[in-house]
């Protein structure tokens, strides 16, 4: 048998750190890269006699994602102790929901690489904290323990089980990572922990409708390391079933250095963990007058400004989804529009020639050194004929570098401001032709390519400030066969 004969079925768990202050139940910090165990404070060690109290910013952040999802959002939510035993989980179980999540079922649009949309379920998302961490370098034949993470506030996004490839589930994490990011209730940032995912993959026999044993992938902090930890997995029980094997319900850990994934403990049920309602949180109330203030905090949601620049900019849909990929680049198009009124080129600017630019210097747009305005004004010089293409783009890096305020102060600094003087640009003609009999002679022969040549030579002699549109004008009207 070979892959093909077989079906991969994925579901993802995704670790969103909520992007608060503090603590979900306490008011420490939560701030990245502090001294071990300077963050941890005596309610997230559970220390007696303490009490947790619930962060509201916490329950806000997960109305929103329910909002931007148009999931159910559960108006009455319970916290639950989930019972187990870990170095690192100093109270001796992780407050979490089961029964009762603030966000249940919903469902994801995902845009695939080639286009096409594909729905996945959203079976809920339930607030919790995090645990500590375990610390094995620098710890000769022992572990440390970090417990600056117990406590930090985390939304576990839950999909159903309707990814059917790595591809896919790499897309659907990415959608899901820009949509937190964009209503900016996480940061997204993986290298620091604050977006985790968690794979559960199983195979069974193209056409069966019975799910296979799955095992679950912990803890992958890159979209690479995701769609590789699957891939190897899938091989793995593939091969283990076609040898007469079978597949153990465990949790595994991808390795990136020996690229496979490997056995950690077998993997729990539910009941496993005896949960049970928190004694000292009491259950979350949600009201219509909660959810409408959460909804006035929101943001413009992706679909929404999708749909309006395709319709009010006329965008085409590929670029308007590359913009509203992101929220800052969204707002940033939308301020070149509003400087230049050039939709179209402000478009391909900021995704290209800016994007370019702040690709190569591995700047976010939030770090360009050009801003929206003065973008928007090397757009009005293109389109009002002040400057070409070309210039323009000389007039983006003199910004880049600083050597400027504005476009218009750069354009007469250095003199680049367009010719279109017919009788000007006439002469240069004139001149080129003149000097290239033997092409001028081709281009009557019928090589059409040869007026590339004139136009270089003609830009060339303008030092590029010739308008192309009046030169090609021109070069046609004299080279008439």
């Amino acid at each position: 048998m070979s892959n093909a004969a077989w079906e991969t079925v994925i579901g993802l768990e995704i670790h969103a750190q909520m992007a608060t202050k503090s603590k979900i139940f306490s008011g420490a910090s939560i701030a990245f890269g502090a001294e071990p165990n300077s963050q941890a404070c005596a309610v997230d060690l559970g220390l007696p006699g303490v009490l947790p109290v619930f962060n509201q910013a916490a329950l806000v952040s997960a109305v929103k994602f329910g909002l931007a999802t148009g999931a159910e959002i559960g108006r009455k939510s319970v916290f639950a102790r989930k019972n187990y035993f870990y170095p690192d989980l100093p109270k001796g179980y992780q407050i979490s929901q089961l029964d009762h999540p603030i966000v249940g079922r919903g469902m994801i649009d995902v845009v695939q690489e080639d286009g096409e949309i594909k729905q996945v379920g959203l079976t809920r998302a339930h607030l919790e904290e995090d645990a500590g961490k375990s610390l094995h370098e620098n710890f000769v034949g022992q572990s440390g323990i970090d417990l600056n993470r117990a406590g930090t506030p985390l939304l576990e996004i839950v999909s159903e089980p309707d990814i059917r490839s790595a591809k896919e589930a790499v897309a659907y994490a990415r959608q899901i990572h820009a949509l937190v990011r964009y209503i900016d209730i996480c940061d997204g940032n993986m290298q620091e922990g604050s977006f985790r995912v968690d794979a559960n993959v199983s195979i069974r026999p193209r056409g069966s409708d019975t799910l296979g044993t799955r095992t679950e992938i912990k803890n992958l902090n890159s979209f690479r390391f995701l769609e590789r930890a699957i891939n190897i997995e899938v091989e793995r029980q593939i091969d283990l079933l076609e040898d007469g094997g079978r597949v153990s319900q465990e949790t595994r850990l991808y390795d990136p250095d020996a690229d496979e994934t490997r056995s950690m403990r077998s993997k729990e049920e539910a009941n496993d963990y005896r949960y049970f309602p928190d004694p000292d949180l009491l259950p979350v109330h949600v009201d219509d007058a909660f959810i409408d203030s959460c909804r006035e905090q929101m943001p413009e949601l992706p679909k929404l400004r999708l749909a309006r620049f395709t319709d009010e900019l006329a965008l085409g849909e590929s670029e308007a989804r590359q913009l509203i990929n992101d929220r800052a680049t969204a707002d940033f198009f939308e301020a070149t529009v509003a400087a230049s009124k050039q939709p179209r080129h402000a478009a391909n600017w900021v995704i290209n020639e800016l994007g370019a630019r702040l690709q190569k210097a591995d700047l976010g747009i939030e770090q360009s050194p050009v801003d929206a305005e003065q973008l928007g004004g090397v757009l009005q010089r293109l389109a009002d004929d002040t400057i070409s293409g070309k210039i323009a783009k000389q007039v983006l890096d003199a910004l880049w570098a600083g050597e400027g305020k504005s476009a218009d102060e750069i354009i007469e600094a250095k003199g680049l401001k367009q010719i279109t003087d017919t009788g000007a640009i006439e002469a240069i003609v004139d001149e080129v032709l003149a000097a290239s009999p033997e092409q001028v002679e081709e281009y009557l022969g019928g090589k059409d390519k040869v007026i590339g040549f004139f136009v270089g030579k003609i830009m060339q002699a303008s030092k590029g400030k010739a308008n192309p549109g009046q030169v090609n004008q021109l070069l046609k009207a004299k080279l008439k066969r």
